[in-house]
């Protein structure tokens, strides 16, 4: 969940605390805009198909535009804490702007490597100024006043983005430099929210104001797949989370995962996972349980298959 902009500018970044108290399992959140977190206590998990990674205490990370699927793990007897700044690229574009002008901050990257590209979110571990950056930080966040000071929250920004685009080359810093496209983000966010809705292809492509063959050349540059089979794997990314993490039915899972009917349903999903929706969450649950629950779950795992 964002913060509220009711009381803010919608043309300056917003920085908001995170606390959670008990640990809530898995949870699907749609940003829409892009974010860079820290993680004050605890451990943030985020999932991505098979992969989970997790982002620890004392960790910076960003996330793109889009679901996530992530799980926020409190320690024991303290709370998870987390520090979370939203953004829009015209106003990351504004502030670059203003670095360069202003101190002839050089902005560029050349970074690459297999673990970010693709991904629409990276974490690496805080260098020792954006530790102090977020310690700093986390002590005006107690002051009720600065939290609705929108000057005093975009100089906030402004430093931020000063000690990333100053750091050496990474994960991080190559994410944030290369979301600057104001354009990108409108498409993206046309895709985004569509994913669980009954639209064809060709709707969408009027809808972005392009041919049906520039928003396919367009969409496969970004997502690395064809419109359609992206579509189909986010709901089936959807639909497995809803497996581990609700009580809903197989068939109720695929009807909010937009599948037409429970058989198509279940044969994208063993097409995709190599086993059907029921028994991919008896093998969660199996994972999770012990002694005779345990010996409960292998069998129904057997007759799933």
């Amino acid at each position: 969940m964002e913060k509220p902009s009711s009381n803010l500018s919608v043309s300056l970044p917003m920085i908001v605390k995170y606390v959670e108290t008990s640990h809530n399992g898995i949870q699907s959140q749609n940003l829409t805009r892009y974010a860079i977190g820290y993680v004050l206590r605890g451990t943030k998990y985020i999932y991505d198909g098979d992969q989970r990674t997790g982002i620890g205490k004392g960790q910076i990370f960003f996330l793109g535009i889009g679901h996530h699927y992530i799980e926020d793990v409190p320690e024991k007897g303290q709370p998870f804490e987390q520090i979370m700044i939203y953004y829009r690229p015209d106003e990351l574009q504004r502030i670059l702007m203003h670095l360069n002008i202003t101190y002839g901050l050089g902005i560029h990257t050349e970074h690459y490597c297999e673990r970010c590209m693709g991904r629409k979110f990276v974490g690496t571990p805080g260098w020792p100024r954006i530790r102090t950056f977020f310690t700093n930080l986390n002590g005006y966040l107690r002051d009720e006043q600065f939290r609705h000071d929108d000057a005093a929250e975009n100089i906030k920004m402004t430093e931020l983005i000063y000690h990333i685009v100053s750091h050496d080359d990474g994960c991080i810093k190559s994410k944030i430099l290369n979301n600057i496209d104001v354009e990108k983000e409108s498409f993206e966010q046309l895709v985004f929210d569509n994913i669980f809705k009954d639209v064809s292809i060709e709707e969408l492509a009027s809808e972005a104001n392009r041919s049906l063959t520039s928003f396919k050349k367009e969409f496969r540059k970004l997502f690395g797949l064809p419109p359609h089979k992206w579509f189909i794997r986010q709901r089936l990314m959807h639909a497995r989370l809803l497996l581990i993490s609700t009580s809903y039915s197989v068939s109720e899972i695929g009807a909010q995962c937009t599948f037409p009917n429970t058989s198509h349903f279940i044969k994208l999903f063993k097409k995709e996972y190599a086993m059907t929706p029921a028994a991919y969450r008896t093998r969660h649950l199996l994972s999770q349980a012990g002694g005779n629950e345990a010996e409960t779950a292998r069998e129904h795992l057997k007759q799933a298959l």
